[in-house]
């Protein structure tokens, strides 16, 4: 995919959200998979039934329909090199129909191409939704063309046009204030949980929504190479990279398939120059079936459907073997802060009066304030002052807070620098320092206090990140937060490795640096747009399902179908035994594949003892896989569910007695 892979067609409306994906059932291969399984099954229910003849002919339209969905991808792949289990799987499938085993083939296609029809489909829906970002370009931009005003496509927004951006409205691209003074809302792109002061100089990302200012904005990007095409096509690339990766049974398969395919031909060869010419080419072929992986076909498959359907009860959502696998294979976990660690709902943690003044008093004058205020801390504000008297003649002063007046005397309400924090100036050190966003209250001229509001840690975080600790896992923090915000919340959370003010590629860049770094795979866990990126980066993304947006749900491997973080390690230590079980039958398919191909080329064992022992093989493994099934409960019954607001008391911040 090129660079302009964001860059709208002509006479196409790029901000229309793709078509969802069909459902399974009307996707091909599903379709093909299960008419093969439909026939196989008539297959030996006819066969029993006495009519031999009918039974051969649909085993053989079993094996055609099974075999469709992987025998050209396989060639295909042999083409280019590549060699996997889908190419042992096709060298059985031609073997046991060379043989005459028409049952055996079929069962082999049906079982193949069922699970790889259905992981297939799984990892095509990651990509749904991605496109859905471009939604938060607006469909019209106003530019000042000299001293007037005109109205464009966001396609047609040139470097260096000078956007008017109203209060309430998105921005179109990337750019930098050129004038005016607001409060705006970065969460798509930084995830920046607090509104943010902006002003003439400062950078704006595109899908930054404005507060309550008018601003003059530069354009430093079109919308082809603006932020939120950079999401896109980071996760895009991203994911085409993991794509690419191979399975365990795959990595298996490459050193196997070589070396079965040169015995066969050469109990062949060899045969036919010293021997009788069928006799030993029926051998290879022999050899050939002695070699499919028809335990590994099945079990893996049932030990993922096994895992992943346990997974669910527990409240974990795995999409697909892939990503249970690389889930148990984890040692190293990311951890998004703004609504992953935290709420994502800013709130009142503290007021602080000035002596003699009640705290209530301090919260009474700021909600009379901020009642008809559209700025994102008001809701935190009239949350912990319910029912305010609004005041009279409120004004907002761009860029610094409200001011108006209360009870017939004027009042103000803005940040420390704008309105003097007199005595109170160590506590507003004090509550930034402990990551929270002050607010200074003031009427008639005299300070009243303080409000502190702050966007509170999970109440379950810190025993998270203990339980992954104790299981050997590594713990970051990846944000686009400031760094004191990160830091304090990261020292409540127990986190010491932490990664403050990052972009979207900043986390994934981020996220290849720890994979490098650290031995094992790395899971990145988030919740937002920006999260996107390092989430199709990371060996697992796994987002939060509740509260994530769709395109980090679409671009995660796993979704945590909750707010409760309590899952993570609960996910990763289920996942860890699915993989050892999976580990398990794969070990044990390899083994009887050595022990089979050398009898079948020495012509101690015929063609119905490799079957035969193909079939024991399955049922062991079969048994095994279903194991992956068994977990203990999810969580304490008694346990209250985290995002409920009286399971935790907000902890006091610190200094206050």
């Amino acid at each position: 995919m090129s660079v302009d892979c964001c860059a709208p067609d002509p006479g196409h409306d790029s901000r229309v959200p793709e078509e969802p994906p069909p459902r399974p059932w009307r996707v091909r291969e599903i379709q093909l998979a299960a008419g093969a399984g439909l026939l196989t099954g008539a297959g030996f229910v006819v066969g029993w039934s006495g009519s031999p003849t009918t039974a051969l002919v649909l085993h053989a339209c079993a094996a055609l329909a099974g075999g469709v969905t992987f025998v050209p991808g396989t060639l295909r792949a042999l083409w280019q090199r590549r060699i996997g289990v889908g190419t042992l799987m096709t060298i059985a499938l031609l073997g046991a129909l060379l043989l005459g085993e028409l049952a055996e083939a079929a069962l082999l296609a049906f079982l193949f191409s069922i699970s790889e029809a259905l992981e297939d489909y799984s990892l095509s829906r990651t990509r749904r939704g991605l496109r859905a970002l471009l939604t938060l370009v607006p469909e019209r931009v106003t530019v000042l063309r000299g001293d007037r005003e005109a109205v464009i496509s966001p396609e047609h927004v040139q470097v260096g046009d000078r956007m008017l951006v109203r209060a309430g409205e998105r921005i179109a691209s990337d750019g930098t204030v050129a004038a005016g003074w607001s409060s705006a809302d970065t969460s798509a792109i930084t995830g920046e949980s607090m509104p943010v002061e902006i002003g003439p100089g400062d950078e704006v990302f595109a899908g930054t929504v404005n507060g309550t200012g008018v601003l003059t904005v530069e354009a430093t990007a079109t919308v082809a190479d603006n932020s939120l095409s950079t999401v896109v096509r980071l996760v895009e690339d991203a994911q085409r990279y993991k794509g690419a990766r191979q399975r365990l049974a795959d990595r298996l398969s490459r050193p196997l398939v070589p070396a079965v395919m040169v015995l066969a031909a050469l109990i062949a060869g060899l045969g036919a120059v010293f021997g009788d010419p069928a006799l030993w080419i029926e051998r290879a072929l022999v050899v050939l079936v002695a070699a499919a992986p028809c335990a590994l076909a099945i079990s893996v498959p049932v030990t993922v459907v096994a895992a992943v359907g346990t997974a669910s009860r527990l409240g974990v959502l795995v999409k697909g073997g892939a990503a249970l696998e690389e889930l148990g294979a984890v040692r190293t976990v990311a951890l998004d802060k703004t609504g992953t660690l935290t709420r994502n709902s800013p709130a009142v943690v503290d007021v602080v009066p000035v002596p003699g003044i009640d705290p209530e008093r301090v919260l009474t004058v700021a909600a009379a304030l901020e009642v008809r205020s559209e700025h994102p801390l008001a809701a935190a504000i009239l949350a912990a002052a319910p029912d305010p008297v609004p005041a009279n003649d409120v004004r907002a002063v761009p860029g610094s807070g409200l001011d108006g007046t209360v009870e017939g005397l004027p009042a103000r309400l803005g940040k420390p620098g704008w309105l003097p924090s007199g005595p109170l100036h160590a506590d507003v050190i004090r509550l930034q320092d402990a990551g929270a966003t002050v607010a200074v209250v003031e009427h008639d001229h005299t300070v009243l206090g303080l409000i502190a509001i702050r966007d509170d840690l999970r109440p379950e975080a810190p025993e998270t990140v203990r339980d992954l600790q104790r299981a050997g896992v590594r713990v970051s923090m990846l944000t686009g937060d400031n760094r004191r915000t990160a830091t304090a919340l990261a020292d409540e959370a127990g986190v010491t490795d932490v990664h403050a003010e990052l972009r979207p590629d900043d986390k994934a860049a981020l996220v290849r640096r720890l994979s490098e770094q650290h031995r094992g795979a790395v899971a990145m866990v988030g919740d937002g747009i920006n999260d996107a990126p390092a989430l199709a980066t990371a060996d697992v993304g796994i987002a939060m399902g509740a509260m994530g947006t769709d395109v980090a749900l679409e671009t995660a491997d796993v979704a945590l179908l909750g707010t409760d973080l309590r899952h993570l390690p609960q996910a990763l230590t289920h996942a860890r035994r699915a993989r050892r079980i999976m580990l398990q039958n794969i070990g044990l398919s390899a083994a009887i594949v050595l022990a089979l191909v050398p009898l079948a080329a020495l012509g101690l064992l015929g063609l119905a003892t490799v079957v035969f022992v193909h079939e024991l093989a399955e049922v062991f493994v079969i048994a095994n896989g279903v194991r992956a099934g068994r977990h203990r409960a999810a969580l304490p019954a008694s346990t209250e569910r985290a995002d409920r607001p009286q399971a935790t008391p907000r902890p006091p911040l610190p200094g206050r007695t």
